[in-house]
């Protein structure tokens, strides 16, 4: 029967790698072209190069139409449940504040932290942010941070630029570290401290960075000049404590010890030092970037003569926030994870019996997993629903909010759903490995370039830990070819090459398309995602280059002190 003809991937169908990897990458530039170059709808844009995905599986690397139709539907379904509904209900739980009319108080809590808008888009973005990357993932971050940004002031655009180049450093300890427990366990390491310091360390020089950057996207060269010792402050807090969290037993917290420890440091240097300039800089930032984009958006000032803010005004703005920290922080508690985690339906999907993966074994798509509770949309809807009722609104009103959010998001779900369903077809086809093999024939330069897999691997999947699970096995393969010829020796390269593929992985994130569109959905313009695109992209290049200047000098005398 059709259904049961096993299909092995090449990935070097063609004989040539070089032109199997380039055939690989027609779906990758089938994208990039028609959303970032000719500015199609994201929908549309993603349908295209799915199309593109899966005329490539078939006629060149050889899938079987019935599988590569049949793996399509599974990733289009996997988009919509769990990453379209965590986006539908982080957008819901927002949305809940501004109906119930707690907006307003929440924008002027934020500036209690300070009467600058930049340090207040630093803290809410990069700190905040990067708590929320540790308990949930999956988008949500991105999602909660954008709408926040607007609140405080920032234009559309802006934020939404703002949130996803933050959400880069703490991806790969996101979601309670599972990226880098993947990228060790499909890599071959029993203990993930083999890689967690690595990934660590790699990720830490990279928040020198990128608060700076976030001023400059904020408020350009005056957002620098006057705001780079909180700046400096927050890069050096969350830094070290990167680096020495993912050394030790917690690496699996890294990202919450780090986001709240430089809150308080930045909180506590606020106190001795103050931005110039704060007020001139809230007429900047709500400047709309792409005035045919924004046309519709007038920032909204903040209403001086309102009802002063008492500590239980400020108490029910925070609400949903702090509600988000208890919900997922006890979530992550082992024995309630696994708890959550058994309530998982897992079933055979149809058509996929005979798909294997490239080492032969049963592909992981043969089965769905519909992990209704385990995910962190019914934790977000559950907020959500907490959040109306704390704040005295109807049953009907609340889902009200969800429904005019699911009637919003249609494309949305399109999107996402079809770039899901283009990461299955090209992974389960073998193409992604056929771009990845091609990079590995670069020989003892290869250090160099080992970000770039975990790059392209979540540009395609849209997650670092699929990235991870993607690329570490040939990461540490390609380790233990070109270790003992090195300064390094195999045992090490092996872990600087899996671990750089886990730090690679969270530059690729602010452009996948999924990233994209939640971005887009959050601020209101869905149908931007083509001018965000073109925003971001260049900071990712830059990003990756400098992860690529790091991991090839950690495997040289110069830098290989920093492996542990």
């Amino acid at each position: 029967m059709v259904a049961l003809e096993v299909f092995t991937p090449n990935t070097n169908p063609l004989g040539r790698q070089w032109l199997s990897a380039l055939l690989a990458l027609l779906p990758i530039l089938a994208m990039l072209i028609t959303l970032g170059a000719l500015r199609w709808k994201a929908h549309l844009a993603g349908l295209f190069s799915w199309g593109v995905a899966l005329v490539v599986a078939i006629a060149a690397f050889k899938m079987p139409v019935v599988q590569a139709l049949s793996t399509s539907a599974h990733g289009f379904i996997y988009g919509l449940f769990p990453i379209v509904w965590i986006l539908l209900t982080a957008i819901w739980m927002y949305d809940v504040t501004v109906v119930s009319g707690r907006f307003e108080d929440l924008r002027r809590t934020f500036f209690l932290i300070s009467d600058d808008p930049r340090v207040v888009g630093l803290v809410v973005a990069f700190c905040f942010g990067g708590l929320l990357e540790a308990l949930a993932g999956y988008g949500a971050p991105v999602a909660i941070t954008a709408a926040m940004l607007i609140a405080v002031g920032f234009s559309p655009l802006r934020s939404a630029i703002v949130a996803l180049l933050a959400n880069t450093v703490p991806v790969a300890f996101g979601a309670v570290g599972l990226p880098v427990l993947m990228a060790a366990r499909t890599g071959g390491f029993e203990d993930v401290l083999a890689i967690s310091p690595i990934t660590g360390r790699i990720t830490a020089l990279l928040c020198i960075v990128v608060p700076f950057l976030l001023l400059w996207v904020m408020d350009g060269r005056r957002g620098l000049i006057e705001c780079w010792p909180v700046g400096l402050v927050i890069a050096a807090a969350f830094g070290v404590t990167k680096w020495i969290v993912s050394s030790t037993s917690l690496y699996n917290l890294t990202e919450l010890f780090a986001a709240v420890i430089s809150v308080a440091v930045a909180i506590g240097f606020l106190r001795l030092w103050h931005p110039s300039g704060g007020a001139a800089a809230r007429e900047r930032i709500g400047v709309p970037i792409d005035s045919t984009v924004e046309k519709d958006f007038t920032p909204s000032p903040l209403d001086e003569g309102a009802t002063p803010l008492t500590r239980q005004r400020i108490l029910m703005a925070l609400v949903p926030y702090l509600m988000v920290i208890v919900v997922f922080g006890l979530a992550a508690v082992p024995a309630v994870k696994r708890a959550l985690a058994s309530t998982d339906l897992t079933f055979r999907w149809p058509m996929l019996d005979g798909l294997m993966t490239v080492a032969g074994k049963p592909s992981a798509h043969q089965h769905f997993t519909f992990g209704w509770a385990s995910t962190p949309g019914i934790l977000l809807a559950l907020v959500a629903i907490l959040t109306g009722l704390v704040y005295r609104m109807s049953l009907a009103e609340v889902f009200g909010v969800l429904w005019k959010n699911m009637v919003k998001m249609r494309f949305a779900a399109l999107t996402i759903g079809a770039v899901v369903a283009l990461a299955y077809v090209m992974g389960d086809s073998g193409q992604t490995l056929a771009l990845g093999m091609f990079i590995a024939g670069a020989g003892a330069s290869y250090a160099f370039l080992a970000p770039v897999l975990g790059w392209i691997g979540t540009y395609v999947t849209g997650s670092d830990t699929s990235a991870n699970i993607l690329f570490s096995g040939l990461q540490s393969s390609v380790g233990s070819q070109i270790g003992p010829g090195s300064h390094l020796g195999v045992e090490d390269m092996r872990r600087l090459l899996v671990g750089s593929n886990a730090a690679g992985g969270v530059v690729g994130k602010m452009i996948s398309p999924q990233s994209l569109t939640i971005a887009a959905t959050a601020i209101g313009l869905s149908g931007s995602e083509s001018v965000i695109l073109r925003k971001v992209f260049g900071w990712s290049l830059v990003l990756l280059l400098l992860m690529c200047l790091l991991a090839g000098l950690m495997s040289t005398p110069v830098l290989s002190w920093l492996i542990p």
